[in-house]
């Protein structure tokens, strides 16, 4: 099977190239709504299908990645089919901030791995085991707290 990585980038490319002009001004703010529908039916749709193919290939990273920038373009399609043209979102920047750390502290492991590999120098693999270990711990906490949040604010209601 092919790998499904340069796909779901094409994907990426489409959507950040219309976001881009929405920001730059080359599209005007009231074609937000238009742009918002071409990520739902152009990138996420696709992204999903990388996505899919990536984890059943049993490649984590082509599955998780794409399948966390699906997501992602859907939430900012989401939010800007719900504002007025031209508004921002705290909602959506609170999630982008979490997604940038995500992917952040992944691509900063992800290079010290790719450093070791390319030097073996034992150093390097030991700042990416420790790059590693923290991003264990961000993805354990983030994880509990999108599982743990729901069940007590559902908690607080019944009170």
């Amino acid at each position: 099977m092919a790998n499904p990585l340069p796909l779901g980038f094409l994907a990426l490319g489409g959507a950040t190239l219309l976001v881009s002009g929405l920001q730059l001004g080359w599209l005007t703010p009231d074609q937000g709504h238009t742009v918002a529908w071409m990520i739902l039916g152009f990138t996420v749709p696709v992204q999903l299908v990388a996505s899919v193919f990536g984890l059943r290939e049993g490649d984590p990273v082509a599955g998780t990645g794409m399948g966390l920038l699906a997501a992602s373009w859907a939430a900012i399609a989401v939010a800007t089919l719900q504002g007025a043209p031209g508004t921002t979102s705290d909602a959506l920047g609170l999630l982008l901030v979490f997604g940038a750390l995500v992917m952040a502290t992944t691509a900063v492991r992800f290079l010290l791995t790719a450093v070791f590999e390319l030097t073996a120098i034992d150093a390097w693999a030991q700042l990416a085991a420790l790059a590693g270990l923290v991003l264990c711990v961000l993805a354990v906490v983030v994880a509990a707290a999108l599982l743990v949040g729901p069940a007590l604010r559902s908690a607080e209601a019944g009170d």
